[in-house]
């Protein structure tokens, strides 16, 4: 050895090149510090989310959250207990499916009375309300399987309303027009 002194610019080792100066090591500590603190944050931010359902917001969940309209409609109907009248007028949605085309042309449900569980149902004629009737046991088992067993106990068949009365000096009294038609 002569006496030197090591180069600042050098490290003790030849092999490994010039020590980085104090900006580098900052940078360096800066880095490995914001690595560090994400990797706290993802974690810590999935727990969260897991918590809270997926949510993304920063509040927890609760009832005023906006939902889907088929959501929101599904929950109206379950808080208000109207499960049977919405699962009936589906099926009066669906009446030419159910009971066929041609029965369906003449024959139209009016009303559900959920106390009763009757179902009203209107035809235009004396003849379909007669084919109704026969078939009305069919067409009750057939909704029971549909909405569930009980719901539908009786199908009352209305015939075609008559023609309006009109009273006055120009009507005839006792003409209600053809029999058979209206009844």
């Amino acid at each position: 050895m002569t006496g030197q002194q090591p180069d600042p610019g050098r490290g003790a080792d030849p092999g490994k090149g010039p020590e980085p100066s104090g900006v580098d090591l900052a940078r360096v500590a800066l880095r490995a510090a914001r690595e560090a603190a994400r990797a706290r944050g993802d974690a810590a931010l999935q727990k969260k989310r897991a918590r809270r359902g997926g949510l993304r917001c920063g509040a927890r969940s609760d009832g005023r959250d906006p939902l889907a309209l088929g959501a929101a409609i599904n929950r109206l109907i379950t808080e208000r207990g109207w499960e049977a009248p919405a699962a009936v007028g589906g099926v009066m949605g669906r009446w030419p499916q159910i009971v066929g085309a041609d029965l369906a042309k003449h024959c139209e449900p009016e009303r559900y009375d959920e106390d009763e569980r009757v179902l009203v149902v209107r035809c235009d004629s004396t003849a379909w309300a007669t084919n109704l009737r026969l078939l009305a046991p069919t067409l009750v088992a057939r909704l029971n399987e549909d909405l569930g067993h009980g719901r539908v106990r009786m199908i009352k068949v209305i015939g075609p309303g008559g023609p309006a009365r009109r009273y006055g000096p120009l009507r005839a009294p006792g003409s209600s027009g053809p029999g058979d038609t209206y009844g």
